[in-house]
């Protein structure tokens, strides 16, 4: 795990090394974009009794920015990570223990937003958003299944049923709503709480039989931005 998180660090060197040589008319742009990261708590809801394990319940470090349209409105872009395993079973991908892993998920969620500020006080600043969001996964057999394995051409049909599961009838397409109220802690820097809830539009159309909450995601997290 700490070699992924070191890689989702090393994203952030060509961002800054980039902000140092822009051109001044590049910089004058960027000057008017909000910075902000942080962490969150993952949900992953899920109704398949045996057949699965329990609801995942995920870590999941974040940074994006936003950039304003009016004097309320902001556009956003958001990027969240997570990692966890999953299994095949009912006919598709499903959560399961750690010792009944076949596959290794890394998933990256991307949003693009709109953003209504409320500034309720001076000290309290209200915000809503939307818009479209994708989680583009990386799907590989789960770590340390070769060691004594006998049936690994098994566990190699799973992670390829799993890995088709996810990228086909767009399965990656998941609209996000979300909110969160910030408080300044200086002219330059806000802390906030942020409530995220994203949508299995897939649902619509993929012809599955699947439980009521299957697919649904929310996320309850922490948000740091950077004025």
């Amino acid at each position: 795990m700490r070699k992924w998180f070191y890689g989702f660090r090393m994203l952030l060197v060509p961002l800054f090394l980039g902000l140092v040589i822009l051109p001044a008319g590049a910089q004058g742009f960027f000057s008017k974009i909000s910075w902000f990261a942080g962490g969150s708590i993952l949900f992953f809801p899920e109704d398949n009794g045996r057949h699965s394990g329990p609801m995942p319940v995920l870590p999941s470090p974040g940074l994006g920015f936003s950039y304003p349209i009016t004097d309320v409105l902001k556009f956003e872009l958001s990027y969240d990570f997570y990692t966890t395993h999953y299994g095949y079973a009912l006919g598709r991908a499903v959560p399961v223990e750690v010792e009944h892993r076949t596959a290794r998920v890394i998933g990256s969620l991307l949003g693009f937003h709109v953003a209504r500020h409320f500034e309720v006080t001076p000290f309290m600043t209200v915000r809503a958003y939307g818009g479209p969001a994708v989680d583009l996964r990386i799907v590989f057999m789960a770590e340390d299944l070769t060691d004594g394995l006998d049936n690994i051409s098994e566990v190699r049909k799973d992670v390829d049923s799993i890995r088709r599961y996810f990228w086909t009838k767009g399965r990656w397409l998941m609209p996000v709503i979300g909110g969160g109220v910030d408080f300044p802690l200086s002219a330059h820097f806000k802390i906030g709480l942020d409530l995220r809830i994203w949508i299995p539009m897939y649902r619509i159309w993929s012809g599955e039989n699947l439980p009521g909450i299957e697919g649904w995601r929310f996320g309850l997290g922490i948000r740091f931005t950077i004025l």
